[in-house]
């Protein structure tokens, strides 16, 4: 997993970024994690949009997050309040990014936002 930061221009929002993209790191997510940092996400990142690739499960989750889907070209295309324990969850469209975030972060997402990834300097 890699580090960047993702910035959404509409809302002034950046949010440190962990960015899945094994097997692994994707089906491991955020489970048995006692909580998510306000100002972090995980972005589960898949080689092509899809519905089916992009969707998300909630077992084994202790905590309720919010879940932002986007395009191949960085653009907010779905977004959902995910309650904890709850089978799946799925974008109405094929999405390649899938944003994990800490559910008051939701409200600074909106459908069309185009978000800007970046590396960050340690």
């Amino acid at each position: 997993m890699s580090s960047k930061s993702i910035f959404n221009p509409s809302s002034n929002t950046t949010l440190h970024a962990v960015i899945a993209d094994t097997f692994f790191s994707k089906f491991a997510g955020l489970m048995f994690r006692k909580s998510i940092p306000f100002d972090t996400c995980l972005i589960l990142s898949e080689r092509y949009e899809s519905i089916i690739n992009s969707s998300i499960h909630m077992l084994f989750m202790r905590f309720d997050i919010g879940v932002v889907w986007v395009s191949k070209d960085l653009t907010v295309i779905d977004k959902i309040f995910a309650k904890k324990w709850h089978l799946a969850y799925f974008s109405r469209f094929p999405a390649q990014h899938v944003i994990e975030l800490h559910p008051t972060q939701l409200e600074n997402f909106s459908i069309g936002d185009k978000l800007k990834l970046h590396c960050e300097n340690h």
